[in-house]
């Protein structure tokens, strides 16, 4: 456990196993402890950096410094604090305006990207009128974060995630507009190389497999797989699923 101070925020992370790096990033409704699943499979082969965004979980930030914009810098403070040169990048949902920037920006940081149900900011028609949707309000708060089946089947896992996502309590001011922001343009994505495998489900409502089909093929030789029967958080709903598949993925950029 440790902080690092980064352009007006004070940032928590946490660090576990050996090996190469990896960086969780969390989307809006989660934290470090959004990853309980994910930490104890992946730092059996790597070491795990997780984090909270400024102003979320145990991270703080004042109120002129709340925006995404910070959020490729603050994985590089984390990297340095660390003293990772490279590392891979697993992101879900809001954490995806991090890591691709950070991709596009300082590809030399980025061994390989995972955009697990998040657009990443990308410039295109279908994720940017996913954005104007649940900017628009059409999505009552919290009711997108997990899919339906997984509501209806799971209930005390349901209830786990709201009590994680409600530990997010000091924010400075209103994140609404918090993705609205495009950070990357298709002409960033120019000779781009970053390994990337994008993940979409069918239930998710905030970013559904069409949007993340659009994105996926945006992104030079992006690989897109979906998982079934889940919603918008695939970590947190087919746990398995979603380790076999990154890990599978992240071992073969990282270590070959």
């Amino acid at each position: 456990m440790a902080t690092v101070e980064n352009e007006g925020a004070s940032l928590y992370y946490e660090t576990h196993g050996e090996g190469p790096a990896v960086v969780f990033a969390h989307g809006r409704g989660g934290n470090c402890a959004s990853w309980w699943q994910q930490v104890p499979a992946f730092a059996k082969h790597f070491k795990v950096v997780v984090f909270d965004h400024r102003g979320f979980g145990r991270s703080r930030c004042d109120n002129d410094h709340f925006e995404a914009e910070y959020f490729p810098r603050d994985i590089a403070a984390i990297l340095d604090a660390e003293g990772i040169e490279k590392a891979g990048m697993v992101c879900q949902s809001m954490g995806g305006w991090g890591g691709l920037k950070l991709a596009v920006t300082q590809p030399e940081r980025v061994a390989a990207l995972v955009l697990a149900n998040t657009p990443g900011g990308l410039d295109t028609p279908k994720a940017n009128a996913a954005i104007a949707h649940i900017a628009s309000g059409a999505i009552p708060p919290g009711t997108g974060q997990i899919g339906k089946s997984f509501v209806a089947a799971n209930p005390e896992g349901t209830y786990l995630a709201r009590q994680i996502s409600g530990l997010n309590c000091n924010f400075p001011r209103s994140f609404n507009r918090l993705t609205s922001a495009k950070a990357v343009s298709q002409q960033d994505l120019e000779g781009y190389a970053v390994p990337t495998l994008a993940i979409t489900s069918p239930e998710d409502v905030l970013f559904p497999p069409e949007v993340m089909e659009e994105v996926a093929a945006s992104i030079p030789d992006a690989r897109l797989e979906v998982i079934p029967g889940v919603g918008h958080s695939t970590y947190f709903e087919a746990p398995e699923i979603f380790n076999a598949l990154v890990l599978g993925f992240l071992k073969g950029a990282l270590f070959n």
